[in-house]
């Protein structure tokens, strides 16, 4: 069994936003998994599907992104699984429009939903999806920039990475995670 959860904020003031980027990879899999999020536990949108044969746990926390931690620590605890089986899909500023980077382990870098998370978790250890939605302009703020959505003419670039990181889920599961890398990473 796996866990994705992808990362973003509640609520319809925040779709579509560069942060909410995971939450977008999460629906994406749900639109080709034929299943709805609508189940809420551990502070957050569930929904339950197969990918290959593997039951996967499909995720958007409720708790706004600095609190993304909070649900992380209450389905690993629930379904007592592994941490290499939980899959964290996140927007990355360090990362052009487009651009993923898929990685085993690591640092929460700047984002603060990873940071909650690897502080209630204890552990940088599980596998992460970063889905690039490019840096801010010198001088605008870092929040007002994620909060905000992708200018019209890079849209497509974006909904393709969208798809692209659905894809290097589902890789993820069927294939293993070096797989998934040598494919998608770049």
């Amino acid at each position: 069994m796996y866990i994705i959860m992808g990362l973003g904020n509640p609520g319809k003031k925040y779709e579509n936003t560069r942060h909410n980027a995971g939450f977008d990879v999460v629906d994406e899999l749900a639109k080709r998994l034929n299943v709805s999020i609508d189940k809420i536990k551990h502070k957050a949108l569930i929904g339950e599907a197969r990918i290959g044969t593997e039951k996967v746990i499909l995720v958007k926390p409720q708790t706004y992104m600095n609190l993304s931690g909070e649900t992380a620590i209450s389905i690993s605890q629930f379904y007592k699984m592994d941490l290499d089986k939980l899959i964290v899909v996140y927007d990355d500023i360090d990362l052009d429009i487009g651009k993923l980077r898929i990685r085993k382990k690591g640092s929460a870098g700047s984002h603060n939903g990873m940071k909650s998370i690897i502080k209630c978790l204890g552990s940088q250890d599980f596998p992460r999806v970063r889905v690039g939605v490019s840096k801010p302009e010198p001088g605008r703020d870092l929040a007002d920039f994620v909060l905000s959505r992708v200018p019209k003419d890079r849209q497509n670039d974006m909904d393709l990475a969208i798809e692209k990181a659905a894809s290097t889920v589902e890789e993820i599961i069927r294939s293993g995670l070096d797989v998934a890398m040598n494919k998608y990473n770049g």
